[in-house]
């Protein structure tokens, strides 16, 4: 008999795949009577230390490890207590899409094959949901990281008059530099470091009280760049810091980019997607009106990791930072290689996965009104996490929510500034030791803050009662033991 990697029996996968299903049912509808995290003990980390298998195991075997020492031990952000990182939940539509889009197994380089008009599909929708005008271009990646890499890729070449892409970055006539605010995410600038620009030649921006770029610190700086030979060719704006969720003034860095003719680029890995919220439309409005804009389906569309997408809007300068057509990509009439234009023309990647399937199924499943709704319910319940904040001594409401991000911290008697940090520190692991709840941290000026990031579509106004509750609890019983 030939070798093969399929099953010697197919019955036995059939029910296994059946009892896999029902798990995953039960570990998801039941996912609130389980801690949010806990730590990966000493004996699971040493079972991953053990050799390449070279002999076979039975199917049922290597599930039983997965359920004993994988699936306990899970980062947590299918909880409905879980508040960091800004990391999206996930579905259940879209767990059974990722099932559905492995078995078909496609690559989305190219070929006239249903996936490729799917992607297609789901550009298009968001495209029009984000008021970019027809004959924009876009591509889906593997989160905002890219999504900004790529976007930054084609600004850096319509930049470069003198070929970029033959000459790298022999061509400048000037050093080019980027501008950015203090609070933009780090990603941002990998990108200009892989881009060959360098960090050096991203300015960072100071913000306001609001944490928001400021403005005239932006102009200063541009003025003098100018003034010492560089070029400036791009602004970063973000539409949700990543320490606060604030919106910069994308109106007026537009007007910028349209004077000085720089390129205008919008990271909005998650805020973006809040365009459908009411009271944020109007700060949200500018970005149709950028040159690029990056946002993440796996944050705030709340699909399985990973899914992110770019927008481009001049698709020729687009399409020229990255199109090569040798001749085992060519396309033949009627045949395999015809169909839409490759996605490998838009991006980096040649092997590219079928990411839109969960994304157009959870769609056509619940309808963009129901993400919308929800992406709105997640901003109320941080307004009223920081309304108990408020109401909650001593715990201290450290920033501004102006969107989906609550910055707090237990106020201890008397510490200096280092003690204060030390001891909120010990309070958010504990939160997260004891599984109670999951948010992160980060620093605003010299203090230490918890921070909760809610893109969370399994949290209930309990979920923040609890989260209250038990920071004063462990606040109060550290403060005790000082």
């Amino acid at each position: 008999m030939d070798e093969t990697l399929d099953p010697g029996d197919w019955e036995d996968m059939r029910r296994l795949g059946r009892r896999m299903v029902d798990d995953v049912v039960d570990y998801l509808s039941g996912i609130r009577e389980h801690p949010v995290w806990r730590p990966v003990p000493s004996e699971v980390r040493d079972f991953f230390r053990s050799p390449m298998p070279a002999v076979p195991r039975s199917a049922e075997a290597v599930y039983q490890d997965f359920k004993e020492k994988i699936l306990p031990y899970n980062k947590g952000n299918v909880h409905p207590r879980f508040f960091a990182f800004v990391q999206g939940t996930g579905t259940l539509m879209g767990v059974y899409a990722e099932l559905l889009a492995a078995s078909m197994n496609p690559n989305l380089a190219i070929g006239n094959h249903a996936a490729m008009y799917v992607e297609q599909q789901v550009i298009e929708w968001f495209r029009e949901y984000l008021g970019f005008p027809e004959g924009s271009s876009g591509i889906l990646l593997s989160g905002g990281s890219m999504a900004n890499f790529t976007a930054l890729a084609v600004a850096r070449n319509q930049a470069v008059a003198g070929g970029v892409r033959t000459r790298g970055l022999h061509a400048l006539e000037k050093p080019l530099v980027a501008y950015c605010s203090t609070e933009t995410h780090n990603c941002n600038r990998k990108a200009i470091e892989a881009l060959g620009i360098g960090s050096d030649h991203l300015r960072t921006i100071p913000v306001n009280t609001h944490y928001q770029m400021d403005m005239e610190a932006l102009e200063r700086q541009l003025a003098l760049d100018r003034k010492e030979g560089f070029h400036p060719f791009c602004v970063i704006g973000n539409a949700g810091t990543v320490n606060t969720g604030t919106i910069d003034p994308l109106g007026d860095i537009l007007s910028l980019c349209r004077r000085e003719n720089m390129w205008f680029h919008v990271d909005g890995a998650f805020g973006a997607l809040a365009a459908g919220v009411p009271w944020l439309q109007d700060a949200l409005r500018p970005m149709a009106e950028a040159d690029s804009l990056a946002f993440d389906l796996h944050k705030w569309m709340y699909m399985p990791y990973e899914a992110g997408c770019v927008l481009i809007r001049d698709q020729k300068a687009h399409r020229d930072a990255f199109a090569l057509s040798p001749a085992y990509l060519q396309a033949s009439k009627g045949g395999l290689a015809d169909g839409p234009e490759p996605f490998s023309h838009f991006g980096l990647e040649l092997s590219r996965g079928f990411k839109a399937l969960k994304i157009w199924m959870s769609i056509q499943e619940l309808g963009m009104e129901a993400y919308q709704k929800m992406i709105e319910k997640n901003c109320r319940q941080c307004l009223y996490l920081a309304d108990r904040i408020r109401e909650s001594p001593p715990l201290q409401l450290m920033a501004p929510v102006p969107m989906n991000i609550v910055c707090y911290r237990y106020q201890f008697p008397n510490p200096d500034t280092e003690q204060q940090n030390e001891k909120n520190s010990r309070l958010l692991l504990e939160l997260q030791r004891q599984g109670i709840a999951a948010p992160s941290s980060t620093k605003l000026g010299e203090d230490f803050v918890i921070r909760v990031a809610n893109v969370n579509q399994r949290s209930q106004r309990e979920d923040f009662e609890i989260l209250i509750r038990e920071s004063l609890r462990i606040g109060a019983d550290i403060a005790r033991k000082s």
